[in-house]
């Protein structure tokens, strides 16, 4: 099928002082079913775009293989969704049927197809788009984060297709869907770039395996230049004192030797010492996770068996549709909640009638306790700006506090830097996700907070909630983290 070779490629961007990448050397065989996975930031997204050939770099990419890259840019969200999709596919009536066969087998009704693209949901743009991904059977395929907004039985009509391709690039940060397409892994980390055979699992026992490794090496060698250390202070004072004696000794030649051999120790075992000490250097570079993750959580005062949020019947409508079958829950304090269901059931919507627009209330009653403090993660966050500064000041954090957040998912100082319009999507959503964690609350609300944040950090936010147990509703398909974080799921049915 073929391959693809990077050779000594690099590239920075402007105004950056660490390139992005430096000197890399790849070689991919197109057959693999490939998974590119690091933090945000890292360059996954950028080598995508050096394979596309879209932005310039120095070195070369040399492969035979035509590139096809999902998502495809949306230059004129208003026209038609039919109109659009033949504009990417190149197609026309004559074979637009083959990408209304993969509208049918990804679970989109043909009356969409006369809908402006900009009327659908996040999760129906993205499994249209994926449609005409899948139309494409002649490209080796580029897939960037296709699982965002995907409910369940999409990630698992999108994990069916790819087990029939033979070879493509695949970056996602969820890891249970990652564990069924892929069979190798290429980890952009933050010292290194590195190839596995194996899946996600394969991978992550090996980061695992080399942290362990660096953290123990690296404590062996604090204790090993500690007693360097002493040893050399030591072997000086020891040499000043025989060098003190000298006045008055009658051999004033053999205490000096003995005073410059004791003093030649002491400059061997401070030689020693530096020596460990720039070895220490280089470890922990490539280390992700140093510190953990801190909560500003404040439980509600009050009973325990209290209900938080009560909804008794209740039905959702969004312009004047209904959208659901009546739904019943209660979440009390310390309870995690997910709240689960197929786009366009309403969950965004459950959640902005909890946030108080009334109006999206059909029928039935919510109930919120008075005085709650609630911090709300919205699933958009794709327009923040301005600098990290004037965005703690506008939520009203301190801006230690969030930068100290940040630096514990991964940012690096430089980016403290930058403006937020100029970071990722996944640096983004990490800017407003450590907004929230700063926040003093007894609710956390969050819609989707997965979305676009790398295997790592979903792994940091998972740990969290099992450490601080937060009073938390939440709106998200990761498996593995609902199943290891939830205390109760609702479902939402149309």
């Amino acid at each position: 099928m073929g391959i693809i070779q990077l050779k000594n490629v690099s590239f920075s961007y402007d105004n950056q002082i660490k390139p992005v990448f430096d000197q890399v050397a790849l070689e991919i065989d197109a057959s693999w079913k490939l998974g590119l996975v690091g933090r945000n930031g890292r360059g996954k997204t950028t080598l995508m775009k050096i394979l596309q050939n879209q932005v310039e770099y120095e070195g070369k990419v040399e492969t035979n293989l035509k590139f096809n890259y999902f998502p495809a840019k949306i230059t004129e969200p208003q026209d038609s969704v039919r109109m659009i999709l033949m504009k990417i596919t190149g197609r026309d009536y004559s074979d637009f049927w083959e990408v209304e066969r993969e509208l049918d087998q990804i679970g989109l009704a043909e009356e969409i197809l006369e809908q402006t693209y900009a009327s659908l949901s996040p999760g129906q743009q993205t499994k249209a788009l994926l449609a005409a991904m899948f139309a494409d059977q002649n490209s080796f395929q580029l897939i960037d984060e296709p699982t965002n907004h995907l409910d369940a039985a999409g990630r698992d009509l999108l994990a069916k297709y790819l087990k029939q391709k033979q070879g493509y690039i695949v970056v996602s940060h969820d890891r249970y869907f990652l564990n069924q397409v892929i069979d190798h892994v290429i980890s952009i980390d933050r010292a290194q770039i590195s190839s596995f055979k194996g899946n996600y699992e394969t991978w992550a026992a090996e980061r695992a395996n080399a942290d362990e490794r660096e953290i123990s090496l690296n404590a062996t060698m604090k204790k090993d230049i500690k007693k360097l250390e002493q040893a050399t202070r030591q072997k000086q004072e020891w040499s000043r004192a025989t060098e003190r004696k000298k006045a008055g000794a009658p051999d004033k030649g053999f205490v000096g030797h003995k005073a410059a051999k004791v003093m030649s120790k002491a400059l061997n075992i401070r030689d020693r010492a530096e020596k460990k000490l720039t070895d220490k250097k280089q470890l922990l570079k490539n280390i992700e996770i140093q510190d953990e993750l801190q909560l500003n959580y404040q439980p509600y005062l009050g009973p325990q068996n209290n209900a938080l949020l009560e909804a008794d019947s209740l039905v959702l409508q969004r312009a004047g549709k209904l959208l659901n079958q009546p739904l019943n829950f209660e979440l009390k304090k310390n309870e995690r909640m997910v709240i689960q269901g197929e786009n366009g059931s309403g969950k965004s919507t459950l959640i902005k009638a909890m946030l108080g627009q009334n109006e999206l209330i059909a029928e039935g009653n919510l109930k919120i306790r008075e005085n709650l403090r609630i911090s709300y993660l919205p699933q958009d966050f794709d327009q923040l700006q301005g600098t990290l500064e004037q965005f703690a000041a506008e939520k009203e954090v301190e801006v230690q506090d969030l930068l100290a957040m940040l630096r514990k998912l991964g940012f690096e100082r430089t980016m403290f830097d930058y403006r937020i319009e100029q970071m990722s999507m996944g640096q983004k959503r990490k800017v407003a996700l450590a907004r929230s964690l700063c926040e003093e609350a007894n609710l956390y609300i969050w819609d989707e907070p997965l979305n676009y944040l790398d295997v790592i950090t979903r792994e940091q936010i998972q740990n969290l909630v099992l450490k601080f147990k937060p009073t938390l509703l939440v709106v998200e398909h990761d498996r593995e983290f609902v199943q290891k974080i939830a205390t109760q799921t609702v479902n939402l049915k149309k």
